[in-house]
């Protein structure tokens, strides 16, 4: 049933996209900013927007440039997150600054970034509410950046904190959710308590959703990846896993070694399996799932709140 639902909602999103970010001039700048766009993915973001504008009683589909404004600032964040981390491939297509180099790729991202702004001004809502939602994104994307910078210090210090890391998944992806869920609400005219469980729902959803993330990136096969399995391990990421892991004395000899065999990989990611720690990983994206279901307390039932609920579920059982 989500399935269905949330292959509404990104079909609906993807043909707002077609319309509000058009292949302009210069045309190579759009292409460059729409090949992430147009590889598709899921849509989690936006979809989580109207779902929670519906369960506040708003009208999911006049928000729609809303939801396409989330999904701008995601694909910015991925265009610079691949050119920091070097990565050659995102979803199955080459990352792209591999395609129109750095400076390319900058450009792309950054124009992303600003559209982002100027369609979400389009959204037909009342001025003090989409002034709101402007603050609420913008607050978002200023967290994203010290999130990304805390994981990138984290490459340079041999110890990471577990809390150290909650609070950089937290900013780096929990709070993207959080202004999904609560700009729907605030677009709907929901009430403060209403737009402060629905931030909560999608902070800890989305955490959950991270380290469900960096399970598959250990677990999953290549072709689902649609990149290296074990990329992580291999960059040296400072994973919930590993600080667990290295936590309990496992030695994984593929971390932070980018020129590792499959080979070695493969007997890393037995290691982290070993030790409970992909396990522990598990548990604790269920219980921040938990938790977040918990804050959609302050909603009506209706079945946007249950599809929101199971779009919580959606996110941590899945497989890709």
């Amino acid at each position: 049933m989500i399935d269905k639902e949330l292959g509404k909602r990104a079909a609906l999103i993807s043909r707002a996209i077609e319309e509000l970010l058009p292949i302009d001039h210069p045309k190579g700048l759009y292409e460059a900013g729409r090949h992430l766009v147009d590889a598709g993915g899921k849509r989690l973001r936006p979809s989580m927007l109207l779902l929670a504008a519906e369960a506040a009683g708003g009208d999911a589909k006049a928000l729609v440039p809303a939801a396409v404004s989330i999904e701008l600032v995601h694909n910015f964040t991925l265009i610079h997150d691949d050119i920091m981390d070097n990565a050659d491939l995102r979803r199955g297509r080459p990352s792209v600054h591999k395609l129109w180099g750095l400076s390319g790729a900058i450009l792309a991202g950054d124009t992303l970034y600003s559209k982002a702004f100027e369609v979400l001004g389009t959204t037909p809502a009342q001025p003090q509410h989409l002034l709101k939602a402007m603050n609420v994104l913008s607050r978002t994307c200023t967290e994203i950046c010290e999130g990304q910078w805390l994981d990138l210090e984290f490459e340079h210090r041999e110890d990471v904190a577990e809390g150290e890391y909650m609070e950089m998944i937290e900013k780096k992806t929990g709070v993207l959710y959080g202004a999904s869920a609560s700009m729907g609400g605030v677009l709907a005219g929901a009430s403060t308590e209403v737009v402060r469980g629905l931030d909560k729902f999608g902070r800890l959803t989305g955490m959950g959703f991270q380290i469900q993330d960096d399970v598959l990136d250990l677990t999953a096969p290549v072709e689902v990846l649609g990149k290296r399995r074990g990329g992580d391990l291999v960059e040296g990421k400072k994973t919930l896993i590993m600080i667990h892991a290295r936590g309990n004395g496992a030695s994984i000899d593929a971390f932070g070694n980018r020129n590792a065999s499959d080979e070695e990989i493969e007997k890393g990611i037995a290691a982290l399996e070993e030790s409970g720690s992909i396990k522990y990983a598990r548990a604790r994206a269920l219980n921040l799932v938990k938790d977040g279901k918990g804050a959609l307390e302050v909603l009506p039932d209706s079945p946007a709140r249950s599809f929101l609920l199971s779009l919580a579920d959606y996110m941590i059982s899945r497989r890709y």
